[in-house]
């Protein structure tokens, strides 16, 4: 299935390609969450149409996206969580626990932006977490677990 992208997709291609996918993907996936439109002669003229509306979109979305990776560059955030004696909590640090820091911290941040390629956290300590703010756009904030109630 060829289909014309309209937004910026990850390791797939950028606003404007014209790429073959799997005919599910495109189908149950990036068609339904308006990421792309089956590539037919109709829709190639209306998305060149709308070419230059679509890509004052994506450098609204990419200048916003920049603005909060400032936001979060540098940052770290402490969350307090019980702890046995070796220093392992009791329970983990996720992603929630993020959000809700950063929360607290006056920023907005969502669950699905925060990346823990190996899990969740189990011990007291510093720790690096990589925000994927926009399909360009990735952030580092630090995030140090100390012993709490």
């Amino acid at each position: 299935m060829e289909v014309i992208l309209l937004k910026n997709v990850a390791k797939l291609g950028v606003l404007g390609d014209r790429v073959r996918v799997r005919s599910g993907y495109g189908r149950n996936y990036l068609i339904p969450r308006g990421f792309a439109v089956s590539a037919t002669p109709e829709n190639q003229k209306a998305f060149e149409a709308r070419r230059a509306e679509l890509e004052r979109a994506a450098a609204e979305a990419l200048a916003a996206a920049e603005a909060r990776k400032a936001q979060f560059d540098g940052l770290t955030l402490t969350i307090a969580r019980k702890v046995g004696d070796e220093g392992r909590l009791f329970g983990s640090v996720g992603a929630a626990d993020i959000v809700e820091a950063a929360r607290e911290a006056g920023l907005e941040l969502a669950k699905s932006e925060v990346r823990l390629p190996d899990g969740p956290f189990r011990a007291i300590g510093e720790y690096e977490v990589r925000l994927h703010l926009h399909a360009d756009v990735d952030a580092r904030v630090k995030i140090s677990i100390v012993p709490g109630n």
